[in-house]
């Protein structure tokens, strides 16, 4: 048992001060506040649970400061995202995935929830073992000593009925069945579980959501799902129905269900969506980036739909810069300010987030939780003077500002990790686009 005591710790709906913390075995055994104990080992800053990253592509890391230059759309993006899908092998791929969570990391991320479709060779061709990529992906969370949930994807056409072209050979099984009997194989180790995603309604066609759903039981599930109109547009003609109404005519749409991006909806769907209490994972850094537009973020949350927050194609890794980022386009879309309090932003990004990725015992500092902490510094040039309190994190502090982190009761994260993380990030990505 290792004690700590923490300066100002989070609480789940206020800071204390002088919070004794003991960790056992990974997990809080006691959490005191007001304390002075003769021998702790102290913690000094705003300490915060770790928090969770509800979405990530993390080959999508190789294209920052590349995709930005020029004009364009989503479209033309995933044409350049759909290049680095194509170069990919298991070694880099554990290189850039092992980078990019040791980024994670450093920003107080402790849990990532990978959505995985980049399963087979660039012909198309699995793997002799049929899962490696997948579990390159679950080796390079250990490495960077974070969690994952693997979001292992269903993806069967370019679009609603149409093969797959191109890169995306890569991501199809061919079937439902041949789907589920490569995930059934996964192997998982203790900081990993495995979840299910379809890409979307547009990779794959109705007649398979049917079949998804019973295999899918109540384990996360995770889907994209109207981040552009012109998808949208095409659900309207190829069935009739909106994406959100497809998913729940399937009995896709629950309680774990995660859907990400909902930004294009219409007022039924979001009712529809609050209404089975899933959760909508907002990524307004890549959203605003790829051009997708603002999300009903408040009117999904007041129907009984729970946020959470995802980083998705890495433009940025700062989950504090994601958290006021759904504040402020509220104020850009409805003109007014004042729709989510720091706490409820605090909340999505820790206890809410966890628990959409299958972690029920993570996101807190009480007893019987996993002894994750994030220490802020609370005198940097963004958070001096801002309160010390949760609009100081949310509001005013930066990935920039992390101090330590601790995940399932190590520390993993040091401050002066960052200049390694960033040498690592920069041999393998120089590697990726040297023949470029």
């Amino acid at each position: 048992m290792t004690a700590y005591l923490l300066e100002r710790a989070w609480l789940g709906d206020w800071f204390a001060d002088d919070v004794l913390v003991e960790v056992e075995d990974g997990r809080f055994t006691s959490v005191t506040p007001d304390s002075d104990p003769p021998r702790a080992i102290p913690v000094r800053g705003l300490v915060v649970p770790g928090l969770a990253n509800t979405h990530s592509h993390a080959f999508h890391r190789a294209l920052r400061g590349r995709t930005q230059r020029g004009r364009g759309t989503f479209w033309t993006w995933r044409d350049q995202m759909y290049a680095v899908a194509a170069r990919l092998d298991p070694d880099t791929y554990l290189a850039l995935a092992r980078a990019t969570y040791r980024e994670m990391a450093a920003a107080g991320i402790t849990c990532v929830g990978e959505f995985h479709y980049l399963h087979h060779q660039p012909d198309g061709t699995p793997y002799a073992d049929a899962n490696e990529m997948g579990e390159v992906l679950l080796e390079a969370a250990r490495q960077a000593g974070i969690r994952i949930t693997l979001l292992d994807t269903l993806y069967l056409s370019s679009g609603f009925g149409a093969a797959p072209e191109g890169a995306q050979v890569r991501y199809s099984d061919g079937s439902v069945e041949k789907w589920i009997e490569r995930v059934d194989g996964l192997r998982v180790a203790p900081h990993a579980q495995v979840g299910a995603a379809v890409h979307s309604v547009r990779a794959v066609p109705a007649d398979d959501l049917g079949a998804v759903a019973p295999w899918v039981g109540d384990r996360p599930f995770h889907a994209h799902l109207s981040e552009q109109v012109a998808e949208n547009a095409a659900c309207l003609e190829a069935y009739g129905v909106t994406p959100a109404r497809l998913v729940a005519d399937h009995g896709l749409l629950r309680g774990s269900t995660t859907l990400v991006h909902a930004t294009h909806l219409t007022d039924d769907d979001v009712a529809l969506i609050g209404g089975a209490g899933a959760y909508a994972s907002f990524c307004p850094t890549t959203e605003r980036d790829l051009g997708d537009g603002i999300g009903p973020s408040r009117a999904l949350h007041d129907a009984g739909a729970r946020l959470t927050l995802g980083s998705d194609s890495h433009a940025v890794i700062d989950p504090y810069e994601e958290m006021r980022a759904v504040e402020l386009d509220e104020r850009l879309a409805t003109r007014q300010r004042g729709h989510w309090s720091a706490t409820e932003l605090l909340t999505a990004a820790t206890t809410d987030g966890h628990a959409s990725l299958g972690w029920d015992d993570a996101g807190a500092i009480a007893v019987g939780q996993r002894a994750d902490l994030v220490v802020l510094d609370p005198a940097s040039a963004r958070t001096a003077g801002t309160g010390r309190d949760e609009n100081t994190v949310v509001f005013a502090a930066a990935a920039e500002d992390v101090r330590r982190v601790m995940a399932d009761g190590r520390w993993v994260v040091e401050d002066d990790d960052r200049t390694a993380i960033g040498r690592e990030l920069d041999d393998v990505l120089s590697r990726i686009w040297e023949d470029v």
